[in-house]
């Protein structure tokens, strides 16, 4: 089984023509509500890909708390590791994204900031997986526990304890994440996986590119979820034991899978669906 550890929002999407320069208003827009949050995201992918998946994290006492729980209810997710905090907000995202797939995200986290070490103590994990919109000592107390593979997604980009690095098997970033931070990861014995968008993906080990894969030709409608899926399937695949050219593949149309329709997790695609891809 794979604990995912991380953050669970509720989206609140616009999608209108085009994305406001600083200053600008953009009218024209449609709402839209959808579960996200990195953490519920990479535990529903991961799941519709096949895993058996927990995740640990925390909403508030409040009406938004069932909405964004409620697909990974649906997709069979355990949520025995998820906590209930009175007097927090469960986390809201607000995404603006534009005609053509991209998108601005303001992230107002809540509950997710008070996901705490002694709040995982209770739980036997195997595999585990970690987002930073979490605390870092949350993820490293869950990546002790660990017996079996560690994958950390290290966004958003910032200062992460040395000894959470070395206790992951594979990190994965973004382009952006990767410059943040630098040399330091390519130090690491670890899997470094980096996120191209369009382009695709590479992967790394100890300083060295080992594999490198182009998505497919898809029509983006909205991009919301893309980093996460990439990042869970990319997991799933190397824990099932492919070869990094093989798991990297996997991850790549996958990401670019979950590109085609609205939503994060709405367009989480499932194993099934990746077939006539692959």
């Amino acid at each position: 089984m794979i604990t995912v550890v991380g953050s669970i929002n509720l989206d609140i999407v616009a999608t209108g023509p085009k994305l406001p320069r600083p200053g600008e208003t953009v009218t024209g827009a449609k709402l839209a509500r959808h579960p996200g949050g990195k953490g519920a995201n990479q535990a529903l992918a991961a799941r519709r890909l096949g895993a058996e998946v927990r995740l640990a994290g925390a909403v508030g006492a409040d009406d938004m708390a069932e909405e964004a729980l409620k697909l990974l209810q649906a997709g069979n997710v355990d949520l025995s590791g998820v906590q209930h905090v009175n007097g927090e907000t469960t986390g809201v995202a607000l995404i603006a994204v534009s005609a053509d797939g991209e998108n601005q995200i303001v992230v107002c986290p809540g509950a997710n900031t008070v996901l705490r070490p002694a709040d995982i103590e209770f739980l036997d994990i195997e595999h585990m997986m970690g987002v930073l919109e979490v605390s870092p000592e949350t993820l490293l107390a869950a990546a002790r526990k660990a017996t079996g593979f560690v994958s950390l997604n290290l966004a958003p980009a910032m200062g992460v304890p040395d000894e959470l690095l070395a206790a992951a098997d594979l990190i994965s970033v973004n382009e952006t994440e990767a410059a943040f931070y630098g040399g330091a990861l390519h130090r690491l014995d670890a899997w470094i996986a980096i996120s191209l968008g369009s382009e695709g993906a590479t992967l790394w080990r100890g300083g060295k590119e080992v594999a490198r894969a182009e998505p497919p030709k898809v029509t983006v409608l909205d991009s919301v979820g893309a980093g996460d899926t990439f990042t869970s399937a990319l997991t799933v695949a190397l824990i099932e034991g492919k070869s990094p050219e093989e798991a990297l593949h996997f991850a790549v149309v996958a990401g670019a899978v979950a590109c085609t329709k609205p939503g994060a997790q709405p367009s989480l695609p499932k194993r099934l669906d990746l077939d006539a891809w692959l």
